[in-house]
């Protein structure tokens, strides 16, 4: 009987507007002896701005370019590197279709490039700017958390002598006609020419770094059977770092070396290429560099909060002790929601990061466990909300759990950081089953937003910071 008028009690709660000082809520239709007492109570809650420091760098897309912020002023850069696979059934040209030969008869490649294809951009398309293509001298392994402060060049991955190019590029590409880039087979990317000679590990040079793939394929076809082999003995990758410029930035989506040759089609000769890929089945990073005394100075402004991404602020929210102690400690926390409102961006131009479309919130000790173990949202003690752009707000229905765990934390005599939550930009990956009034969208993956964003959030200040909690409380009434 207890159990169903529990419930009872707490659905009226959601049935009945109340306000700040709402005590025993919807109990009149409780028998005496049974009674549920309900309390509704909202609490102010305390926010800053924290430094993200350097976060987990899985995501599915790479990044390169640099911009500024206009609302915080802060400099972003991001300089990608990757690594590139093959599949099991590769096979490149037999050597008697090839046409393209030196003075000796050995294959050579005609021409060969690296193409960075993007889809989404930010900033201006016609924006100069300016690369440095490194190789790698051995791979950057799987199975290792990398962060988005991992810099091949520091760490030592740059081989000695290997392939480097510097490149002036602009997203538009100009040097395309226009009757290319207007098709609509056309993709947008960064072409960096390898057309200059290259020397290998072995001392041996060619004529680019085409006719060394050609060659080694034909030195050791079996090394171009997986990715694996592909990756330790014959090419590790390529870190592609911003040198110069400002202004747009890319999302690479894939890599590409194209090597291009003249096939043998009977007495003719035909233009043809075979290429290899950077996509997702290996290893992408992308390493951000963002002006840490500027984030600095954002962090010490008060009024406000900021999210800001990639690997820039986050929002620390402390839940204050009245929810769980004073008159409400013995009783049941059944809901706690929060809305955390947006501050208009002042700037206006068409240049502004747009504002984070998805948060998380967690534990502030968790952050690090729950991205390394690419864990999803549980409801209970890690919770999604995405903005609302009619209340320019994100909005936690029900945080309840977590506020819980605090509370067995307290009573548990646990130290570290109580009470305290992180907002964190986020991406999300998704899949989408079945379709009219069936059609559910399930999120498959939560990874640290890395494309830019940028918001500034109410709160942070001594006095009515508008950052209130609301929550619902349950207990029996003693007899």
């Amino acid at each position: 009987m207890k159990r169903v008028l529990f419930f009872l009690a707490v659905s009226l709660v959601f049935l009945i507007s109340c306000d700040d000082t709402t005590g025993n809520v919807g109990v009149s239709l409780i028998p005496e002896n049974d009674k549920l007492e309900v309390y509704a109570d909202s609490f102010d809650v305390s926010s800053e701005s924290v430094l993200a420091g350097n976060i987990a760098a899985y995501s599915a897309t790479g990044y390169l370019g640099r911009m500024i912020d206009n609302e915080s002023k802060v400099n972003v850069t991001a300089n990608f590197m990757t690594q590139f696979h093959v599949l099991d059934n590769y096979e490149m040209p037999v050597k008697d279709s090839i046409a393209s030969l030196d003075k000796d008869g050995r294959v050579i490649a005609d021409s060969c490039e690296i193409r960075l294809f993007y889809k989404k951009r930010y900033g201006d398309k016609l924006s100069q700017m300016k690369l440095t293509v490194y190789e790698l001298d051995k791979p950057i392994e799987e199975g290792i958390d990398y962060n988005t402060d991992f810099d091949p060049i520091a760490k030592g991955y740059i081989r000695k002598g290997g392939l480097r190019v510097n490149r002036s590029y602009t997203l538009e590409d100009l040097s395309e006609p226009d009757s290319v880039r207007n098709s609509s087979k056309y993709e947008k990317n960064i072409n960096i020419r390898l057309h200059d000679k290259y020397t290998d590990k072995d001392g041996k040079t060619y004529n680019n770094f085409g006719t060394y793939l050609m060659r080694k394929y034909q030195e050791k076809p079996e090394s171009f059977r997986n990715s694996y082999r592909f990756l330790h003995d014959i090419c590790a990758g390529f870190y592609f770092k911003i040198t110069d410029g400002e202004g747009s930035m890319a999302n690479i989506e894939q890599a590409q070396i194209n090597i291009y040759y003249r096939k043998k089609e009977g007495k003719k000769e035909k233009v043809s290429f075979t290429k290899l890929v950077g996509t997702e089945e290996v290893l992408q990073l992308t390493n951000f560099d963002d002006n840490k005394e500027q984030l600095k100075s954002l962090i010490g402004e008060t009024g406000h909060t900021y999210l800001s991404s990639p690997a820039g602020i986050f929002t620390q929210i402390t839940l204050p002790d009245d929810i769980v102690n004073g008159k409400y400690q013995d009783y049941v926390i059944n809901s706690a929601k929060i809305e955390v409102r947006c501050v208009n961006n002042k700037n206006s131009s068409v240049y502004n990061f747009g504002v984070p479309q998805h948060i998380l919130m967690l534990p502030a000790d968790s952050v690090k466990a729950f991205f390394t173990h690419t864990r999803l949202n549980d409801n209970k003690t890690s919770f999604l909300a995405t903005y609302n752009p009619v209340r320019n707000s994100y909005i936690f229905n029900n945080i309840s759990g977590i506020i819980n765990l605090f509370k067995q934390a307290r009573s548990s005599s646990v130290t570290g950081n109580l009470g305290k939550v992180l907002l964190i930009p986020v991406d999300l990956q998704t899949i989408t089953t079945g379709s009219g009034a069936e059609k559910k969208t399930t999120v498959t993956m939560i990874s640290n937003k890395m494309g830019l964003s940028s918001t500034k959030l109410l709160g942070n200040t001594t006095k009515g910071n508008g950052l209130r909690i609301t929550v619902v409380y349950s207990k029996f009434k003693d007899k």
